[in-house]
């Protein structure tokens, strides 16, 4: 049982549930959930909306409209220094044990007491540096000693291998690698899931190589590779059933000079893909022989990940991680004998979201248990006739259960089991448990992206009453009644409203434009606002830094509850774009060993139903993009002097932007820098947009696009490299910006039908004292002038929905489908008064101290800031960046009040 109700039953265990969330969160709004929000003046409300993340005992609220509150007991583990990732497990056959695979090596679990035994980490040892793949443990046993085998790599010396551990019934260590160099032009072999096959006596490892694109045989006894075989694109999972070897290829078939359909770029290679969307168009299993041969290929369904065999070898299941479906394929025939939704959306055709990615089967033969991740439970699947020996109709779900954040293993043993969660409860580990320094100056604890515990759940399987109720748990959990709002037939004449209260209605603003930035938390930026809940400790860029920040939140509204719904710009950009993320994003978290997806530049990243862009698109909005999910080329010997040089003398920048997504490029303005090149200052970009404006306006009738994306990015910042301007100055770059931005909009013809929503593309680069995902978001229009703090739990998932709901599209995802809009942002009587944008205390071109001007830290910081990996956003250590910020903002000086100004009339910081 979990520590807020043990030793309760189901029911039981629901009711406290309940009764904890309304003692936390507002007895207001207690009655709507405890009667699913069936009718109520907000039929959005929940009962957490107006909580904080801030709560570490179960149940817990994460970012994206989801309550964790999971069947069974939990055991959390973990360096709390690191962001750990329990990833995988297997039984050690004989004992009450389990070997569980996590980012950072393996553990030692005994699942019966509920307790770690020993772990094996690649920090601090002669592997450091080394990550374990997506998933994919095996166990063998020998004599008297267990082996264990996994595979890992490290990304920044291109080296993989499948590790071997021995675990003797007390003592666990890495006996030997197994080195796996890569394949041109892959710069990883990415060893994945692995398993030991018995033949004649001797031992042998088979290993798929997620980033060679091959299987692998290597004898146990000498190390040696026996043969390599090509498989499809990006395999993943492999099973042994009846002397054939089944692999899952994540990107499916892999492309030839004769096959016909779009291809895009993925990492390594190319895969076939959905036009419309830019994502994977295919799956496959590869079937093989013993000795390395190709039987056949099968169609799957979208993003083939894990997959598990029946006990009489009748039949392989594969989790379908991008199309929320199981294939069951009959191992005599090599055919498809079903496919099996796992979406607990099942109305029509459903949203998509679900995320299978790992399953297992009973002992009997009879029941299929899936981990869908984004559900946060485990689908329990009756198997039919024509999945199993022992079924006797069409297979289909039973039910859910409720499990931690993001299952991506599960293991049947008896009637136990158990479940490594992914995410867990996300990141809740303070600065005071981790002694980081960085807080140093905050009395309280302070919170950061990248610090959280892994868990393992001990689940003991339900009857079918008690998995009735852990059903019903689930979609109260996940918020599932927003799904039958988001389908409600708009309702005739209704008055145009800033916020409509149904999809289809009148809304007063045609346009809206939606604005991604760079890796900042809320106490960085609005910490100092004494009308807000900041901690001004904790802010390195106030008001004297960030004057336009300050002042959208005083005449418009304050958003001082608002958070990034993933913990890096790799998730960040999926959530602002796409409102979800895929499995491959999940099993690819903090390690992101084939990209790091801040631009969409990888199609194995995107999900089914694609981005917001095309889901405008799609209902007859015109959509313009303005450096997201770009890249701009250019010429790299231009310093950032020379550029800000030639913007001060009015000289144009020669830039091309390019995309790898077919259908954003006529969409993507060619007059404004892609976002990933910080050397460009972000006034070049203002200019190009407010340019594009006035051309607008010229125009007869309202040309101006419905939707318009914009990347706005500096304030990720350099570090303090030489030649590059300081972080602050960087930040009030594009404070400026943005500022100018909405002064231009403010004054044009297109004032009153137009919103803005501001974004932080993700928290990861500071601390802050709510939470670690708390970040800055901003609403800007005539019609919520109202100078007032709004504090209703909003994430990145409300954002994206309020926008479709504005432009009256449909949501995308179960993510948005289950998220409120922002209604309480706005009022009805617009007050058109233009925004004038403050200009910066900070010179634009304040410059970082070259080397010879810096000793001690100040001089070892500069240096990690000239690592090659910090030329982009995003590039370099996360960890290591942000000890740079906080280095570079506090150091030795007080803060620079004397910047800030005269203290005027309409500003209250």
């Amino acid at each position: 049982m979990c520590s807020f109700c043990p030793g309760k039953s189901p029911g039981v265990r629901l009711s406290v549930l309940l009764i904890g969330i309304a003692a936390m969160y507002t007895q207001a709004l207690q009655a709507q959930v405890a009667a699913g929000a069936k009718k109520a003046a907000n039929p959005y409300g929940a009962a957490y909306d107006n909580s904080t993340l801030a709560k570490n005992e179960l149940p817990v609220l994460m970012p994206y409209n989801r309550i964790i509150h999971p069947a069974g007991s939990i055991l959390r583990y973990g360096d709390p220094n690191l962001e750990n990732h329990s990833l995988d497990l297997k039984q050690i056959p004989g004992t009450g044990l389990i070997a569980v695979e996590d980012r950072y090596g393996i553990s030692i679990v005994d699942y019966q007491k509920k307790k770690q035994l020993a772990a094996c980490t690649f920090a601090g040892s002669a592997y450091k540096g080394f990550m374990s793949t997506y998933s994919g443990i095996e166990v063998w046993q020998s004599g008297s000693d267990t082996h264990i085998f996994w595979g890992a790599a490290q990304s920044g010396q291109s080296k993989s291998a499948v590790f071997e551990a021995i675990w003797n019934g007390t003592d666990l260590h890495i006996t030997d690698t197994i080195d796996l160099p890569p394949i041109a032009p892959a710069p990883l072999a990415l060893p994945n899931e692995v398993a030991v096959h018995i033949e004649n006596g001797t031992p042998y490892l088979y290993v798929v190589l997620n980033g060679n694109n091959t299987l692998e045989k290597i004898n146990l006894t000498n190390k040696q590779r026996i043969w390599s075989a090509p498989t499809g694109v990006a395999p993943y999972g492999i099973a042994i059933v009846n002397q054939q070897l089944f692999v899952t290829n994540w990107g499916g078939r892999m492309p030839d000079n004769a096959a016909s359909g779009e291809t895009a770029g993925v990492p390594y290679g190319r895969m076939f893909i959905d036009p419309a969307t830019g994502s994977a168009s295919e799956g496959s299993v590869s079937v093989f022989d013993m000795n390395g041969s190709l039987v056949k290929e099968i169609p799957t369904g979208l993003h083939p990940n894990d997959l598990a065999r029946s006990a009489d070898g009748r039949f392989v299941y594969i989790a379908n991680g991008n199309s929320d479906d199981i294939t069951v394929i009959n191992t005599a025939t090599l055919s498809v004998t079903a496919t099996i939704s796992v979406k607990i959306d099942d109305k029509n055709s459903g949203f998509i979201g679900d995320s299978p990615n790992a399953l297992d089967i009973s002992a009997d033969g009879k029941t299929l248990y899936v981990a869908n991740g984004m559900d946060n439970a485990l689908a329990v699947i009756e198997l039919g006739a024509d999945a199993s020996a022992n079924g006797s109709r069409a297979s289909f779900v039973k039910g859910y259960i409720p499990t931690e954040a993001y299952p991506g293993g599960v293991r049947v043993i008896g009637n136990q089991l158990i479940v490594s969660n992914l995410e867990g409860e996300g990141s809740r580990i303070s600065s005071k448990e981790t002694k980081r320094n960085e807080a140093g100056a905050y009395p309280g604890a302070a919170y950061n992206s990248h610090y959280e515990k892994a868990t393992l759940s001990f689940i003991t399987a339900p009857n079918r009453q008690q998995l009735k109720k852990y059903t019903a748990d689930v979609k109260k959990l996940m918020l599932l009644f927003r799904t039958e709002l988001s389908r409600q037939s708009p309702r005739p004449k209704q008055p145009a409203r800033p916020m409509p209260e149904r999809i289809g209605e009148p809304s007063v603003f045609k346009h809206v434009l939606y604005v991604i930035k760079e890796n900042r938390t809320y106490d960085q930026v609005l910490g100092d606002l004494p009308k807000g809940n900041g901690a001004k400790e904790l802010c390195l860029y106030g008001d004297s830094i960030t004057p336009n920040q300050h002042k959208f939140a005083h005449d418009y509204v304050l958003l001082d509850n608002y958070h990034a719904s993933g913990k890096c710009s790799a998730e960040g950009h999926q959530w602002t774009d796409a409102a979800m993320v895929t499995d491959y994003i999940e099993k690819n978290v903090r390690a992101w060993f084939r990209s790091y997806p801040h631009v969409q530049t990888d199609a194995m990243v995107y999900n089914q139903k694609g981005f917001i862009w095309n889901n405008a698109a799609d209902h007859g909005k015109k959509v313009r993009i303005y450096g997201e999910a770009a890249l701009p080329e250019m010429d790299e010997k231009l310093s950032w002097t020379d550029i800000y040089t030639k913007y001060k003398n009015g000289e144009p920048l020669e830039f091309k932007n390019v995309t790898t997504i077919s259908r954003v490029q006529p969409w993507l303005s060619q007059n404004y820098p892609a976002s990933d090149e910080l050397k460009i200052t972000d006034q070049y970009r203002a200019d190009a947009f407010i340019k594009e404006l006035k051309e607008y306006e010229a125009l007869p009738g309202d040309s101006l696009p419905e939707l318009m994306v914009m990347a706005l990015s500096t304030d990720h910042t350099a570090g303090t490299r030489p030649g590059m301007p300081t972080p602050r100055a960087m930040v009030a770059d594009n404070d400026l910006a943005l500022g100018r931005i909405v002064e231009a909009l403010s004054k044009s013809r297109f004032w009153e039908s137009t919103v803005i929503f501001v974004t932080e593309d993700d928290s990861q680069a500071g601390w802050d004292h709510v939470s670690a995902y708390r970040t800055t978001g901003f609403v800007i229009s005539p019609y919520n002038r109202t100078g007032k703090t709004v504090s209703v739990n909003y994430n990145q998932t409300n954002m994206v929905r309020s926008i479709e709901q504005i432009l009256g599209i449909p949501p995308m995802n179960l993510l948005d489908a289950t998220a409120r809009p922002m209604f309480e942002c706005f009022e009805n009587m617009p007050s058109p008064t233009p925004f004038m944008a403050r200009t910066n205390l900070i010179p634009l071109d304040e410059m970082n101290a070259s080397l010879t001007a810096l000793k001690g830290k100040a001089l070892e910081y500069a240096k990690q800031s000239m690592r090659k990996e910090y030329d982009r956003i995003d590039g370099g250590n996360d960890d290591v960046l942000n000890r740079i910020l906080w280095f570079a903002a506090k150091g030795e000086q007080q803060y620079p009040a004397h910047l800030a100004g005269k203290q005027v009339d309409d500003d209250d910081d």
